[in-house]
Formats: structure tokens, sequence, C-alpha cells
């Protein structure tokens, strides 16, 4: 019996593809990495599904690479060695909402718009990254360490347990799901990161190389009672860090998050390109969003409080800053804000970075917030160089940890019909990479071209990395071509 028929076996004639038609939605994502071919996918429904196909592709030393959802930005869900992909797609269940202990358990299929859905009935909410489209897993949003635009403390670790399948198919679970009887065990939620050694950082933004995520337990909140969205347009990036620089440490604020004018107006517009290109022009440089709210305990006060403190900040040491409800000229602008920070960007249309001119390439480091205006600006000198105007480019910076640090993605987009504008954005992407590094900004998510830049400055770490993944991938089949963390 040959390996086809065994997978098709496993997971049913009808979840086993191999046309070469249809094979090719798995071929390519929205970057310009190369496309790649693979012999076939299949779809399992269940963990054990999963093992069996993982074990029997590693019997076989057959290249595997996972996939949650058909939405990728970076290249990481390529077949580049052909192979099986493994489309999570279908195990899209919600397990479980734990009220008590504000978690929700689902699988790698399910998607944004789903979660979120479901949790609105109930009265809760996950925290986001910015503008999720609503067809992408959730589960890949938080294994790859998508900053959200909520940064509350509390959130800093959202992943709790999860199941895996290793390389070779065996099941294991970390974190409190290990208990003996999860998830009926009386002891569920005791201790989230469960007994002995937890391996969950293992799989964050491994890439599908060191095994498959099935299922997982992830931080909810209830939805706020209260909410009042603030905007302050700024002439300075620095002028921006400066208020959070004083604001944020007193936790003061949900949602927080900066964006220039490009990012502003591709967010916002809804007639392409008229209202775009008005848009962008009557904006501010940059634009500071922040969201107060209260949740079930005396939201009032809490909301009068922190007003009050922006209140005597702005008075007393801030003056040129001008924070209201509204930006100039922009009268309703409250309402849409608060909406796309808390759902995901709608199925029915085209994500916002994808309408500019169809591609965009995104650059994303953490850094030190005193130190992002002159790192931008040194991309925004390449780019010039380049034949990218700087005052083209979108640029979003995302506080972290009450503006301990912060993560700057600036945004290339470009044509992807014309090979010349593909070639120079690629071109542009590796220079300012290792500029950036020269200068002292982190990559934690080295994807595509990014990795070998980042891994040739860190020889001894991705010579550790190749070990690590020889011990739990012996054969070398998941992602192979991908090299994790």
């Amino acid at each position: 019996m040959d390996i086809s028929r065994q997978l098709s076996e496993i997971v049913g004639g009808g979840n086993y593809v191999d046309d070469p038609a249809a094979l090719r939605v798995y071929e390519s994502d929205y970057s310009y990495v190369p496309p790649g071919a693979a012999l076939c996918a299949v779809k399992p429904g269940s963990s054990e599904e999963v093992a069996a196909v993982i074990r029997l592709c590693n019997e076989h030393r057959v290249p595997v690479t996972p996939c949650s959802s058909r939405v990728h930005f970076y290249g990481a869900a390529i077949p580049k060695e052909g192979g099986v992909v493994l489309d999570m797609s279908r195990m899209n269940r919600i397990l479980e909402i734990d009220a008590d202990n504000r978690r929700v358990r689902f699988e790698a299929g399910v998607t944004w718009g789903q979660l979120t859905q479901e949790l609105a009935l109930k009265g809760y909410r996950v925290i986001m990254p910015l503008t999720p489209p609503a067809e992408r897993s959730v589960l890949t949003d938080f294994l790859e360490r998508e900053e959200p635009v909520n940064q509350v403390y509390d959130y800093g670790e959202p992943l709790q347990a999860m199941e895996v399948v290793w390389p070779t198919g065996e099941i294991f679970r970390l974190g409190s799901a290990s208990v003996n009887g999860y998830p009926d065990s009386p002891s569920r939620g005791d201790n989230p990161s469960g007994p002995g050694l937890d391996f969950y950082r293992f799989f964050q933004c491994a890439q599908g190389t060191m095994g498959v995520v099935t299922w997982t337990n992830l931080k909810m909140e209830s939805i706020p009672r209260m909410d009042k969205v603030l905007f302050a347009p700024m002439d300075s990036l620095d002028a921006a860090n400066d208020f959070l620089y004083r604001i944020l440490p007193r936790r003061i604020g949900q949602e927080v998050l900066i964006l220039n004018n490009v990012d502003l107006a591709a967010i916002l517009t809804e007639e392409w390109p008229g209202d775009f290109e008005r848009l962008r022009a009557t904006l501010p440089p940059w634009t500071l969003i922040l969201v107060l709210s209260g949740l079930k305990r005396r939201p009032e006060e809490k909301l009068a409080y922190e007003q009050n403190f922006l209140n005597e900040v702005i008075k007393n040491e801030f003056s040129e800053v001008r924070l209201g409800e509204n930006l100039p000229g922009f009268s309703g602008l409250r309402q849409k804000a608060l909406r796309l920070l808390r759902t995901p960007w709608p199925a029915d249309r085209p994500h916002w970075r994808l309408c500019v001119k169809g591609g965009c390439q995104s650059l994303f480091f953490h850094t030190r917030p005193i130190n992002a205006s002159s790192l931008i600006f040194r991309v925004q000198e390449i780019a010039n160089c380049y034949g990218l105007l700087p005052d083209n480019l979108g640029i979003y910076v995302q506080p972290i940890e009450h503006n301990r640090a912060c993560r700057p993605e600036i945004s290339f987009f470009y044509d992807p019909k014309d090979r010349a504008e593909i070639d120079a954005v690629r071109a542009l992407y590796r220079e300012a990479a290792e500029e950036l590094l020269k200068e002292g900004a982190v990559f934690t998510r080295p994807y595509g071209d990014l990795a070998p830049i980042v891994y040739e400055r860190a020889a001894a770490y991705a010579h550790q990395l190749r070990r690590i993944k020889k011990v739990f991938d012996p054969n070398h089949i998941m992602n192979p071509s991908t090299l994790c963390f």
C-alpha cells in the first residue's frame, strides 16, 4: 500500500487532496516568497488523525508543512520542499469556555471571526493584534507572538495549556492540561504552567518545525461595560513616546497604539483609491490612539480616575498634547476605531495592507521607544534609495509592557504583478534589516529572507537550534526548509 492511499485512509477520501489545481491554494501566500508545490494536502479532523499522518510521514521521511488557515503573510506555510501540507482548518471547534478561570479552549483551525463572534454572545473577548483577518487562525497569531494592541500586564502571556503532536507522531500535553483526566480533572486551571518543565515557548515562532499544536487554552476577558476612545494628533513619534513614557507605567488605558497617516488612512478607507488619498493628506503625521475601559466593577470610577490623571499630566507637563474623543475634522471616528480594535478585519473585504498597491512586505522589530524614531528614519533613508518615497511607507508602533519597549512595523507597499517592484522591495528589505541589526534592533521572528541575515550573526545559536531540532525531529520532516525560532 503506497503512502498516498494510507494518508487518504487516515483522514478520509474527501479530506485528501492531490489534484494539482486544488493544490495551488497552498503554493503561495500574501508574501513575495517563491511558491512551492506539495504532493498532496490532508485535512485531519482530530488529534489522533494528526498523529497518524505525522507518524506515517516520519516513517517514510516525507516533509510535512502545517498550516492553520489560508491567510499567511510571511511564507512560513509554503511547502518549499514539497511533501504533505497538513491543513488544520477542519479542526475548528471551540471546545470549552471556562468563565471561572477566564479561558477559552479551541482547536488550531478556529478563526478570528468564529472565536470573537462566539465569545461575544457570552459577554467575553480575547485580546487581539491590530486588525487580524477574520479568516486567519487565532492560534497561529498567538504562536507567532503577534503583539496585541492591549498591553495590560495581565495579558502578557495569553497562551496557557496546549496539546501538541511531536514530529515522531506522539501526542503530548503542556501546562495544566498535562494532569490526568484533563479536561475533567478537578485540578484543571490550578497551575496554568503545569507540573515540571513547560514547553509552550518551544512552539512559539517555531513555524511548524518542532511539531503541531492541535488545541490551546487562551486567556479571555469580559467585554468592557464602558469605553472612551481618545486620539492625539502628533507631529513626531518622539512626542508621542514622551507622553506614553509618562502615562503607561501608571497602567492607564487598555488598547494603545501609534499609526502614521499612511497606515491610518489605509485602515479607515472604504472607497479606494479616492478616500485613501484624501485621508492621508488630511490626517496628522502621527496619531496616538488610547482606549480607556471599565469592566464589571465600578467602571465609571475607573474611567473618571484615568481621565483625571490624563488631564493633570497634560495640564502640568504636556500642554502641547491635544487628547480628545475625535481627531479634528474626523467626526464619528471614535465608534469606527473601537470596532476596528475589537473585531477582526471583515472577510468580505481585502485586508487594508493589500489595498494600497496589492502587495505588502512588513519589516518589524523590537527596540526601546527612545530609539524608534532614529531606526525608522534610517529605514526611510534606505527606502528612498530604492525609489520608495518615505511618505509612502506605512508605519505602526505598538508600545509593549507599559512602554518599556515597542515594536515598530514598517510596511513596504508594492504591485505584486510588477517584477521590478518586487525585486526592489526584496533588496530594500534585506538592506534595511542588516542596517537595523547593526543599530541594535531585535528581530524576534526572522521569517524568509530575514532568517539567514539574523542567524549569520548568531552562528553558535543557530547551530544549537539545529541540534535541538535533530533531537525532536530526527528525520527532519517538519517544515524542513525553515530554521525555527
